[in-house]
C-alpha cells in the first residue's frame, strides 16, 4: 500500500490532470519513469496558436501538492519545491522521454508546473498553472 505522502501526491496529480483536461490538454501519460533521470508526473499535449498556425506542443508537467489555505504564500511554498536540481532532473527526464518515444527533434516542448493546494480535509482549494516554469535546455 502506498504511503500517506504518496497518496496525498496522487490526489494532487489527479486534480492536476482534471484541471489540464478541462483546459484543453490531452493527457498522454502519467508517472513516466526513467530510472537514471527521474519521473515526469504528467505528459500532455496542447494545441497552440491561431487559425492556420496551430502547433501541437508536448508539455511535461511537474505537480506539487501542498496543504494550505490558498494564499499566495502557500503557492510560493509549493513552487519553492521545484529547486534548481529538481529543474535539471526534469529537463534530463524530458529529453530522455523524447528519445525513448522517438519524438521528432522538431517537436516543440516545454515543462510546466501545476501547484495544487488542498485543505486539511484534502479538498481542493486552488490550482495554479505555471506554463514554461522550467527552462534552460
Amino acid at each position: 500500500m502506498p504511503s500517506s505522502k504518496r497518496q496525498f501526491g496522487d490526489k494532487g496529480e489527479k486534480e492536476a490532470e482534471e484541471f489540464l483536461r478541462s483546459n484543453g490538454y490531452k493527457i498522454i501519460e502519467r508517472n513516466y519513469l526513467c530510472p537514471k533521470c527521474g519521473e515526469i508526473d504528467i505528459v500532455a499535449a496542447k494545441i497552440e496558436g491561431r487559425f492556420f498556425t496551430k502547433t501541437a506542443v508536448l508539455v511535461f508537467v511537474e505537480v506539487k501538492t501542498i496543504k494550505g489555505d490558498g494564499t499566495d504564500l502557500t503557492a510560493a511554498l509549493a513552487a519553492q519545491n521545484v529547486h534548481y536540481s529538481k529543474q535539471q532532473r526534469l529537463i534530463r527526464t524530458a529529453k530522455h522521454y523524447l528519445l525513448d518515444k522517438k519524438i521528432p527533434a522538431s517537436t516543440p516542448w516545454r515543462i510546466d508546473v501545476v501547484l495544487v493546494i488542498l485543505n486539511d480535509a484534502e479538498k481542493l482549494i486552488k490550482i495554479e498553472h505555471l506554463e514554461s516554469a522550467v527552462w534552460g535546455r
